[in-house]
């Protein structure tokens, strides 16, 4: 059951200007926004032992891959990687109706509730679940509404099978046409938001979406104030194969073409060479990371010291849902990166310290790459928080200067309490 939160919190600790302070009462107002925030220590707790942090901020999820989960573990094969795994998710497509992948959705964007996301970018490609004409945009709404989570419907054009190749099989689920067709079916989603919801627009990827469109679909989608969001060289394979075809890379061919700014995210750009990235953020761009299904997949490490100068500019999602956890998908990236360079703090921020460069990751950055008023604790801004146990078993007898950094690197999804979405718990 959800409850009104249009009453004031007063959590023990509430995570603001980037550290917990006790005193902190927040209060939302009728519209789902944050109407006032008052800080004196003689206010009355009205959460003992718990922690108000910013709900997080998927940036980036395919829920219906939730269903993979597991089955791609088994690994009989010399060599298994993102190709291989990319035809059981087509498996999985054919076999998907409209009724299962409505209960798959709500699942995962249930399991998300329960990892403190309050926020979910969906890079939504299956429009016609079982041959079903677009019925998949309905579905993930639905989806999402039953969750009570709040959605970034990122609506998806892909209209190629690679370079010069048709969609076929399982791909024909995520075929929109042609861009007019596109727009169409923008138009058909955004009439079905409900409160909560909101539209983006997605190129799938450069071997999906021919340049040409791709720079039309960006024209077009900032001419809307829309932000765009497009795979971009998460796979060696994919780069050579447009470089073949092209006689570029696909993030030179979108720097050339679209002169990308604060409008638009690139997810993984795992190979992204560093000049071309320098220039990506520089103008403005954001890169989505997903940690856990980039080291499930094996693809390999993105370009760590341009990232590090423009750490405001990067975001997390959980992409194929593998695993759930934003707190994991930040030790995975922090820890990975460790590993990787053989030094600590690998994604400190100016004052040394990790956990406050990784929660904004999760928060405010993804917020901003959706286009969404979220991610911090700030009057205006939508009052979709977390709950934090701070006597759960990892949190339990710490400092206040430690919280942080312990619940970013030492506590999981069991120590989340509740969630909020637009003043309503639960």
């Amino acid at each position: 059951m959800r409850v009104s939160g249009q009453v004031p919190i007063q959590a023990e600790l509430t995570w603001i200007d980037g550290e917990f302070k006790p005193g902190v009462r927040v209060t939302p107002g009728s519209d789902g926004r944050i109407d006032d925030i008052q800080q004196e220590s003689s206010l009355q707790v009205t959460h003992p032992r718990m922690a108000l942090v910013p709900g997080f901020v998927n940036a980036h999820s395919h829920a219906f891959q939730r269903a993979l989960r597991g089955l791609g573990e088994h690994v009989p094969a010399e060599q298994e990687d993102f190709w291989t795994w990319r035809e059981a998710m087509y498996r999985l497509v054919e076999s998907v109706d409209v009724d299962r992948m409505r209960t798959i959705c709500i699942q995962a964007f249930r399991e998300m509730r329960l990892a403190g996301i309050t926020s979910v970018g969906e890079f939504h490609y299956l429009h016609h679940p079982a041959g079903k004409q677009w019925d998949g945009d309905r579905v993930i709404l639905e989806a999402a509404e039953e969750a009570g989570i709040r959605i970034v419907l990122i609506q998806v054009h892909y209209v190629a099978g690679g370079f010069g190749i048709a969609l076929s099989g399982g791909q024909d689920s995520f075929n929109t046409n042609d861009l007019s067709a596109f727009w169409a079916s923008m138009d058909q989603a955004q009439s079905l938001c409900q409160p909560c919801q909101s539209v983006a627009v997605a190129a799938h990827s450069i071997r999906g979406v021919p340049i040409d469109d791709v720079a039309s679909l960006h024209a077009e989608a900032c001419s809307r104030g829309l932000v765009v969001h497009m795979h971009l060289e998460e796979q060696v394979q994919e780069i050579e194969s447009c470089v073949e075809a092209t006689g570029s890379t696909p993030v030179r061919l979108v720097l050339d073409r679209l002169s990308p700014g604060a409008e638009f995210t690139a997810v993984h750009a795992t190979h992204t060479v560093p000049d071309d990235l320098e220039e990506l953020l520089a103008g403005g761009s954001h890169v989505c990371l997903c940690p856990l299904t980039e080291a499930n997949l094996g693809d390999g490490f993105p370009d760590r010291e341009v990232l590090q100068h423009h750490q405001g500019s990067i975001c997390i999602g959980t992409d194929s849902n593998a695993r759930i956890s934003m707190l994991e998908e930040l030790r995975m990236l922090e820890l990975s990166h460790r590993l990787e360079s053989g030094a600590r703090g690998a994604w400190r921020d100016s004052t040394g310290h990790v956990h406050r460069s990784l929660l904004d990751m999760a928060t405010v950055n993804g917020a901003r790459s959706l286009g969404i008023d979220a991610g911090r604790i700030e009057k205006g801004a939508y009052a979709d928080f977390a709950l934090i146990d701070l006597d759960a078993p990892p949190l339990v007898d710490l400092e206040v200067n430690a919280l942080g950094a312990a619940i970013v690197l030492g506590s999981g999804n069991n120590a989340i309490v509740d969630t909020c979405v637009g003043g309503l718990w639960g």
